[in-house]
């Protein structure tokens, strides 16, 4: 069953896991899609009611709506043909400023489609794009280029339920409306081993430019929920994500993969694998590929992973991470917080990584750095490609509930080099000696943390003066017992 959704921020000086708790859980009980912003406004609002009258007019020359097309809306009658008509309609208008489609109320029942530059597709409130669960309607897709073949199968995989390719200026927004994937029956078939190809994205935009995705809910998907694909000019704002955060295998929230200048802002993802997933390509074909993820800003975002992390970065990134800025984000009763995760075999690296002003509640781990997660496409990958992790900075990190802080495993082969700590303060759960777990890590705490940190790295004032400098860089306390 997917999580409620709770309304606003939740103030970091919250003292107590259960006074959070009870906050999280009154507010979501009122308030299960209400949590959005205002597209325009400059803070987190709760939307009224749309009434009868509301407009859906937006900013394009022409306006259409599915009905004009045939659409029917009862979540019984396929409304593919009415999708394919109106966008159809709508690709024509591209030199004129292009065309909005407007989905009123309802459930509209349809297999895949594809987008078209120029676009926006607009939601009202309650409606609701359904995915038809039948995989023979999903149409087959040749595999990503930098992952070698589809990720859970070899060969071709399932396309994703709205997609696009070599798309510019497209908008996917209303007010507060859904897309469902349905996601139930390609779970069950993926744990029973019944599919023969990759399971498809919920969204899925591939080699597109000025993306905008904003006040609207993404629900259910069958794999990985929003993925664009060697992007550039990203934006989704003020969009909730939902998945049950069991049983709902790979429903990663939003997946930015080798794309470049990404802004991902005022959002609720609860789901059931990484909330966020930056990623740039899997071992041999990532480095190929070449096309690395860069430039990306999260920020002001609620989100929940029991399986996976809130923030995690890789473990595809082959094609390199560079220039991320992770900002005022709560993760709250999550198996991890925030993670980069890679391996020999993978190359690139990951390099000028911000995060600063997080909270972690009821984490089992708070901050990850994981270099042996040996998942590979196939046998062939290059065993000397080391990927570079390098610059890594923790400011403002407070939280409560938190059994291990921080896990750094860093390697002979793959070490963690210039990671900085400062104002941190982590509330625990667990009161053995190895909790600030570090191995092959080299880097320096700024003033005074808590918990203490662990010898591998050098002391510093709060006037960045050296204190005391680690004789000890390679030593190893990771204890996954913990």
């Amino acid at each position: 069953m997917a999580e409620s959704l709770p309304v606003g921020g939740f103030p970091a000086f919250l003292s107590s896991h259960k006074t959070l708790f009870i906050v999280l859980w009154i507010s979501a009980f009122g308030s299960v899609f209400l949590w959005q912003r205002d597209i325009v406004g400059a803070g987190f609002s709760v939307f009224g009611k749309a009434g009868p009258g509301r407009s859906m007019s937006g900013s394009r020359p022409f306006e259409f709506n599915i009905t004009d097309f045939g659409g029917v809306g009862d979540g019984v009658t396929d409304d593919t043909a009415a999708f394919e008509r109106a966008i159809s309609a709508i690709s024509k208008l591209g030199k004129r400023g292009g065309g909005q489609l407007n989905v009123p109320p309802g459930k509209w029942l349809t297999a895949p489609f594809n987008l078209t530059s120029h676009m926006t597709l607009f939601l009202a409130e309650d409606a609701e794009i359904l995915g038809i669960q039948d995989e023979k309607r999903w149409p087959l897709m040749p595999p990503l280029p930098s992952y070698g073949y589809g990720r859970e199968h070899r060969g071709p995989r399932y396309g994703s339920l709205i997609h696009g390719q070599n798309l510019k200026d497209v908008v996917i927004t209303g007010h507060n409306g859904s897309i469902n994937g349905q996601g139930q029956s390609w779970w069950t078939k993926y744990r029973q081993k019944l599919l023969n190809h990759t399971r498809g994205p919920l969204v899925q935009i591939m080699w597109s430019n000025d993306i905008v995705i904003s006040n609207i809910t993404l629900r259910d998907s069958p794999f990985w929920t929003f993925h664009p694909y060697d992007c550039k000019n990203v934006t989704v704002r003020n969009v909730t994500i939902l998945a049950p955060v069991f049983g709902a295998p790979n429903t990663d929230g939003i997946d930015p993969d080798s794309c470049e200048d990404v802004v991902i802002e005022d959002c609720y993802i609860c789901v059931g694998d990484d909330a966020i997933a930056i990623k740039s390509g899997w071992d041999q074909y990532g480095i190929v590929y070449g096309r690395p993820s860069r430039n990306i800003l999260i920020r002001n975002l609620i989100v929940r992973s029991m399986v996976s992390a809130g923030v995690s970065i890789g473990s595809e990134m082959s094609g390199g991470v560079s220039n991320v800025t992770v900002e005022n984000v709560t993760v709250w009763s999550s198996r991890r917080a925030v993670r980069i995760k890679t391996a020999v075999g993978r190359g690139g690296y990951v390099r000028h990584i911000t995060y600063r002003n997080l909270t972690f509640d009821d984490a089992q781990v708070g901050i990850v750095i994981k270099t042996d997660y040996n998942e590979h496409p196939d046998m062939d990958f290059d065993k000397n490609a080391f990927p570079i992790l390098e610059n890594i900075s923790f400011t403002g990190i407070h939280g409560q509930g938190v059994r291990v802080p921080v896990r750094i495993h860093g390697s002979e082969e793959i070490p963690v080099r210039n990671v900085t700590f400062r104002d941190m303060n982590v509330g625990i759960t667990y009161k053995k000696k190895h909790i600030f777990q570090c191995a092959f890590v080299q880097g320096r705490v700024i003033g005074t943390i808590f918990p203490a940190p662990c010898e591998n790295l050098d002391i510093y004032d709060e006037e960045e003066r050296p204190v005391k400098l680690s004789t000890a860089q390679n030593v190893t306390e990771i204890d996954y017992g913990v």
